[in-house]
């Protein structure tokens, strides 16, 4: 039985957001879980944190979030896209939690076995692709952010929610299928498969 830790950073606890993290979940048989937003996660990085070195004392926050993270088998950073990127919680979290001498210089941590960005967004992924930013968006979560720390890592990004506006019933039918595609992602941890298109 693999354990799931999970990174989550959406702040309203009624968003589509949300309702994606409790399918995946309801997959899941045993997880931990770092809700940023509710936990109040400090993302700015002060100066004495800047200046640590590889081998100084962590602070104590950051000491938590590596330690849920070690004791893990698979990653899962659930959150909606922002301008492209994640929310800047998770963006100041990767910050302070991938620390010098542990995520680099040198990487002391051990790699997850499989890491698992999930994330929503308005816009399709065709819409994405032809700007370029879900290539770019992948390309730093799993290359840049993930990397070598877990021994394979996904990308799953569940779009078009702008149709709750323009057509109700349209994204009815989409989000249905988003919130079974989280759950089966949920339930692929324990070795079952997902059914459609991987991203």
């Amino acid at each position: 039985m693999s354990r799931v830790h999970v990174v989550y950073a959406h702040p309203s606890p009624e968003s589509f957001t949300r309702e994606v993290l409790d399918a995946f979940l309801s997959g899941v048989s045993s997880y931990t879980i770092s809700d940023l937003c509710l936990m109040g996660f400090p993302a700015v990085m002060p100066a004495q944190e800047y200046a640590r070195g590889a081998d100084d004392p962590l602070p104590a926050d950051v000491a938590v979030e590596q330690a849920a993270l070690e004791a893990a088998d698979v990653w899962a950073f659930v959150y909606p896209v922002w301008w492209a990127d994640c929310p800047a919680v998770l963006k100041g979290w990767f910050d302070r939690v991938w620390t010098a001498g542990w995520a680099y210089q040198p990487m002391r941590m051990r790699p997850a076995r499989r890491a698992i960005v999930l994330c929503t967004a308005g816009y399709e992924i065709a819409e994405l692709e032809a700007t370029g930013h879900y290539q770019a968006m992948r390309a730093v979560m799993l290359g840049d952010r993930i990397g070598a720390r877990a021994e394979s890592s996904e990308f799953v990004l569940l779009g078009g929610s702008v149709l709750a506006g323009s057509d109700p019933a349209a994204w009815a039918a989409r989000k249905a299928a988003h919130l079974e595609r989280a759950a089966e992602l949920g339930r692929s941890v324990s070795g079952r498969s997902i059914k459609g298109r991987s991203v």
